[in-house]
């Protein structure tokens, strides 16, 4: 029996994205030559879309979509797992796709939903809009978890709240009198580097642009950005990494620089993960209530996203061990 004609495979035909024939086939904007190879190819495979039709509604399926950049990246899986604990509370299936942070892998799976007929979904999205048009102009109720994207502020979100988490580590950074203190930060992370802009000048301690600095979402590039910044600025005193990864990648860097926490650098942490109390000395971080998360954005997306509702924030906690000291 030949198996059934997926949109990839009409992807690959056309020689377009997938996000671009679920634009195509669902009636949205698209130049006419890629119109054409699209409907060509569709009909050369004999494609019989499930769910991008004019009768898209009435074939849907139901279920739960969720979409994390990494299902072994601890505070993904977390959210992951709050996800599914409400899904499974409710009766409802959930299908995941993991987008490795990248917008092309993003409009993948976001097309594969839509073929596939979920009503719903739970994203943790990589910050680009293009892979999102689709799924808007469908109808799905999407609710995005611990981050934005651009242009969709329109769909209902369940967020830390990293103005605060990070007031309260600048704060404690500079009450234990640093004042050259650096953030090392990733993708998606624009709100809390504003209010780590916002926390120093409110403090009257000088905004050193030099020490703010980004890694991609790899650990390779997470280590040779933390490297980097401590190479070069030896006369840092403190550093706040964005996320467990830039974590680890700062905790490793410093060890191989024979850089001593505290003494030499302070570090805190956002995200508390198992290791974080292993290392020697534990570290101090600002914890996001992950799970929390991932069950709030499912409680929401089963309420049909909440029109009233564009963001709910939780509350993160600074919890100290021994990776700060006083300035030296």
């Amino acid at each position: 029996m030949r198996e059934r004609t997926t949109i990839k495979d009409v992807a690959e035909l056309a020689g377009v994205g997938v996000a671009t024939v679920s634009r195509v086939l669902s009636g949205g904007s698209a130049s006419p030559q890629t119109r054409e190879r699209v409907l060509a190819a569709a009909a050369q495979l004999d494609y019989r879309p499930s769910a991008l039709g004019r009768n898209l509604r009435k074939r849907r399926t139901g279920g739960i979509g969720l979409l994390v950049p990494d299902i072994t990246d601890p505070f993904h899986s977390r959210v992951a797992d709050g996800v599914l604990a409400c899904a499974h509370s409710a009766g409802e299936p959930v299908i995941m796709g993991v987008t490795g942070d990248d917008p092309e892998s993003e409009s993948e799976v976001v097309g594969m939903l839509l073929e596939q007929g979920v009503d719903r979904v739970v994203a943790v999205p990589s910050g680009e809009a293009e892979p999102w048009a689709p799924a808007v102009r469908a109808g799905l109720t999407v609710v995005f978890a611990a981050r934005r994207t651009a242009g969709y502020d329109e769909i209902p979100a369940v967020l830390a709240d990293v103005r605060s988490g990070m007031r309260t580590a600048v704060e404690y950074l500079v009450g234990l009198g640093h004042r050259r203190i650096a953030y090392l930060g990733g993708r998606g992370q624009a709100e809390p580097v504003a209010a780590f802009r916002d926390t120093l000048t409110a403090l009257n301690v000088p905004i050193d642009e030099e020490l703010i600095v980004f890694g991609r979402a790899t650990r390779d590039s997470a280590y040779a950005a933390a490297s980097g910044l401590f190479q070069h600025r030896p006369d840092l005193t403190a550093l706040i990494a964005g996320d467990n990864m830039l974590g680890e990648a700062a905790v490793l860097a410093a060890n191989e620089l024979d850089l001593r926490v505290p003494r030499d650098i302070s570090l805190i942490m956002f995200d508390d993960v198992p290791w974080a109390e292993l290392c020697a000395p534990p570290l101090t971080v600002v914890a996001p209530p992950a799970r929390d998360i991932g069950y709030r954005a499912t409680e929401l997306v089963l309420r049909g996203g909440g029109r009233r509702t564009r963001a709910v924030r939780l509350p993160t906690e600074l919890i100290v061990r021994g990776s700060c000291g006083p300035c030296r």
